[in-house]
């Protein structure tokens, strides 16, 4: 690619950003920064009946979590603002204009009654009203009016829209990166809407307007748009302007596989479809985030970008700055996305693994600061004891709090499986060999407790498992002698006594 391209993501403020948007968000920034482009927001908000106060910040906060920050709109201007559709609407009329003057649109005068009684008509004769070619010289718009009668509706301020004039008999050869050639035949198209009488482009004009004057090479959008093709390319042409390339995503599907994944999707299978939490202005009502759930921003990432894409190759786990390298769009697939939760858990504990333990380390810190919880333990060793099965940051609690806290009652079902008559005088016995022992290294009470056992001649389990009660209060955990070097010699032996007593 010798020009750099430039894409936009375009979403309408109406409320939470969705994950879905979120992909085609990342989509276009994958492929922009991998062919040193720009990626710009531009925000649609023409449709002031339905802007929602806070869902532009939203989505700004939602691209910047991701890392996926844009390089030019609202607040970071280029040379092609403004970035708010709101802020532009003074440029589009003229456009409207443009199509009349070369004979691509019309004035129609028609009111929502006449149009009403039209369809009406056609549903009574099993047919389906369509403005367009087959209709159009017979309805009340300037292509049936005389000049004077034109002139003397706009001049007595009757309400018209504009409406475009879709080319008749002609075969459209559209391309798409996705899915390839689109043959559509102009007959079967309607005479879409470009231009309100209240002053206000339609999406259909604003949005070709805005993407040319933006200078934008790509359009990567969501397959929702893909019936707007025909008439975004005859919208490029009509104005002698170059389209762009087009490419539009797959839809997000439900887990089940039947439908687009949508908000009750998320409330009713326990899981975010927002990247961030979203509290209803009006409502009150609150919709799970993915960064409040505590995923990493590199796992949703990570998870998005399979949703419709793949590298080719085995490979799954990818930092962003590997997805820009193997990102291309002609592996894009046509077929919808199933989402799975299960899976973007998954993506969330390989992530988790492989962050920094450093980090870890902090996390745990000030999960016990918060619980007021001084520590001496090596909190490195604590963290290497129980990253492996931890998905979340919350985990590294939930994992390692009886290392903190000593357990003060026991699994009931795990102690009627290893306490016997003979456990307590067992344990008793194994607190004298443990206070024996000077170097009290995982490694060395290992040594000695096991040769101990097999001195005895009896199973592992019949120590083992009530040792595990003991410390843990249950019989899940890590492995036991690392416990004991951490929580020390007389922790371990504290523990067991106060277990022998209880039981």
């Amino acid at each position: 690619m010798t020009n750099k391209p430039r894409v936009r993501f375009a979403p309408s403020p109406t409320g939470p950003l969705h994950i879905g948007g979120v992909r085609t968000a990342l989509f276009n920034y994958l492929f922009t920064k991998k062919h040193k482009g720009t990626f710009v927001l531009r925000i649609e908000d023409t449709d002031q009946n339905r802007y929602v106060p806070g869902a532009e910040d939203y989505v700004i906060d939602a691209l910047n979590w991701c890392n996926i920050p844009f390089d030019e709109g609202p607040g970071k201007e280029g040379n092609y603002g403004p970035y708010r559709q709101s802020e532009r609407k003074h440029l589009y009329k003229q456009y409207a204009d443009q199509l009349i003057q070369n004979g691509h649109a019309y004035y129609a005068f028609d009111t929502s009654e006449e149009l009403d009684l039209h369809r009406k008509e056609h549903e009574e004769n099993g047919k389906t009203f369509i403005y367009n070619w087959h209709n159009r010289e017979k309805l009340n718009n300037s292509l049936s009016l005389s000049e004077n009668e034109i002139s003397k509706k706009i001049n007595s301020g009757d309400p018209y829209v504009i409406r475009f004039k879709c080319p008749i008999d002609e075969t459209l050869q559209l391309t798409d990166e996705v899915r390839g050639t689109i043959t559509i035949e102009t007959n079967v198209l309607d005479d879409k809407i470009l231009f309100k009488s209240d002053g206000m482009p339609t999406y259909h004009l604003a949005n070709i307007v805005d993407d040319h004057l933006m200078e934008i090479t790509h359009v990567i959008r969501g397959e929702e748009w893909l019936p707007s093709l025909p008439l975004h390319v005859l919208l490029y042409r009509s104005l002698g302007w170059d389209a762009p390339s087009f490419s539009h995503l797959p839809l997000i599907l439900k887990p089940t596989g039947k439908g687009k994944l949508g908000k009750r999707d998320g409330i009713k299978g326990g899981f975010p479809v927002f990247p961030l939490q979203w509290i209803d202005p009006k409502t009150k009502e609150i919709a799970s985030g993915y960064r409040e759930d505590g995923y990493l921003p590199e796992a949703v990432i990570n998870m998005l970008a399979f949703l419709g894409w793949n590298p080719g190759t085995e490979q799954e786990i990818f930092s962003l700055k590997q997805l820009i390298q193997a990102f291309d769009l002609g592996r894009v697939n046509k077929a919808g996305a199933k989402f799975d939760p299960e899976k973007t858990k998954w993506f969330q504990q390989q992530h988790f693994q492989n962050t920094d333990e450093v980090l870890h380390v902090e996390q745990l810190k000030n999960i016990l600061q918060k619980k007021n919880i001084s520590s001496s333990f090596d909190l490195k060793k604590v963290v290497g004891l129980i990253k492996e099965r931890a998905v979340f940051t919350n985990d590294l609690w939930d994992l390692s709090s009886f290392l903190f806290i000593a357990p003060s009652e026991c699994d009931e079902k795990a102690v009627k499986k290893a306490w016997k008559e003979d456990t307590a005088s067992l344990m008793h016995e194994l607190t004298r060999i443990l206070s024996d022992i000077s170097d009290f290294s995982s490694e060395n009470v290992s040594n000695i407790v096991k040769s101990w056992i097999k001195s005895k001649e009896i199973g592992f389990g019949k120590i083992m498992m009530p040792l595990r009660i003991s410390l843990v209060g249950s019989l899940q955990g890590p492995d036991l002698f690392d416990i004991m070097s951490i929580i020390s010699k007389e922790e371990t032996i504290k523990r067991i006594e106060a277990t022998i007593e209880r039981l």
